[in-house]
């Protein structure tokens, strides 16, 4: 009892630092850009007494592509964390499992339907993403299951990658097709390059994530159950079948809706969970609010230093968080049997 007392302390420490960590990254990105606003610049601006540059660039520009990396950062993080515990393998991740492409694949099905992103029609972005990923998951749990020794880790991931590469071709091959314009926009969009994101796309993407974010959360207990094994879970009376699928369900709204508005960013569903189990260990009600928070730091992070540190070019924030996650990818390979 102190053991878990103590780590619950430990947990509320650490989300407190983090949510701490998330307001200064967002406020630090409110405030830096081509065109810089001191913090008392941006709490007048929101307060309705900016001067028009100041209310175009915070309210059109900055605000829009922050509450869309923020909310995607969270949902990516609670995804990832998610499979890790379906799957009890840490090398599980949105991206790695071929669930992104997926949602990549109904995204450019999505352009090749309505050659348009903006506007009321956004509000379908997740809808066709989210189809998208379903299909990928699909295949996946049908291609990797064995009948002897059910899902096993390896067999996921190698299925992951595979149909993750078909999907990705099907995608290049529709992406073909469009005009040139569009194809452009679609590639930097896909890229993880949040520039020109509206308050539409971010009001497309806050429903996804208030439904499904509150919901992962409350399936805690199941988690630490299916951590233990599908026997054991079964044991302790938890219906194993339905609440895989439900929470498989879960994750993929929650990575599809997040790539439809941010892209595809790939390693924060990994990297995510695994930095928030370091902090507070394997229990996910300790662990699911951390890997939100910390996606959300890092994706805010990474959209921030793509567009502020190479000005007047910018880099795609997907572009970023995969030179820190894949090494770090590499790393964990390494010390994961």
């Amino acid at each position: 009892m102190l053991s878990f007392t103590a780590k619950g302390r430990r947990a509320w420490t650490a989300g407190a630092a983090l949510a701490a960590l998330s307001a200064c990254v967002v406020l630090l990105s409110l405030n830096t850009g081509s065109m810089s606003i001191p913090p008392s610049g941006v709490l007048r601006t929101l307060l309705g007494f900016g001067s028009p540059d100041e209310n175009l660039v915070l309210f059109e520009y900055r605000l829009p592509r922050i509450l869309v990396t923020a909310l995607a950062g969270i949902g990516l993080g609670l995804s990832g964390a998610i499979l890790q515990g379906l799957s009890r393998n840490a090398l599980a991740d949105p991206g790695i499992l071929g669930l992104n492409a997926g949602a990549g694949f109904g995204l450019v099905v999505f352009i090749s339907f309505f050659s348009a992103m903006k506007g009321p029609l956004s509000l379908l972005i997740p809808l066709f993403a989210f189809g998208g990923a379903v299909l990928s998951a699909g295949l996946i749990l049908l291609l990797a299951y064995d009948r002897r020794l059910g899902l096993t880790p390896i067999r996921l991931i190698l299925t992951g990658i595979a149909v993750a590469a078909g999907f990705s071709a099907l995608a290049l091959f529709l992406s073909l097709q469009l005009d040139e314009d569009t194809y452009a926009f679609a590639a930097r969009w896909l890229a993880g390059n949040v520039w020109g994101r509206t308050p539409e796309h971010a009001a497309a993407l806050l429903p996804w994530i208030a439904v499904f974010g509150p919901y992962a959360l409350l399936q805690a207990r199941a988690l630490n159950a299916f951590s233990l094994g599908d026997e054991v879970a079964a044991g302790i009376g938890l219906p194993v079948n339905r609440q895989r699928i439900l929470l498989l369900l879960t994750a993929v709204a929650l990575s599809s809706a997040s790539v439809a508005m941010a892209g595809g960013i790939g390693f924060l569903g990994l990297l995510a969970p695994q930095l928030a189990r370091r902090l507070a260990g394997n229990r996910h009600e300790h662990l699911l609010p951390l890997a939100g928070l910390i996606g959300l730091a890092v994706l805010v992070a990474a959209d921030t230093a793509g567009r502020t540190l190479f000005l007047p070019s910018s880099i795609p924030a997907g572009v970023v968080v995969a030179a820190v996650g894949a090494p770090y990818f590499l790393y964990l390979l390494t010390r994961t049997k």
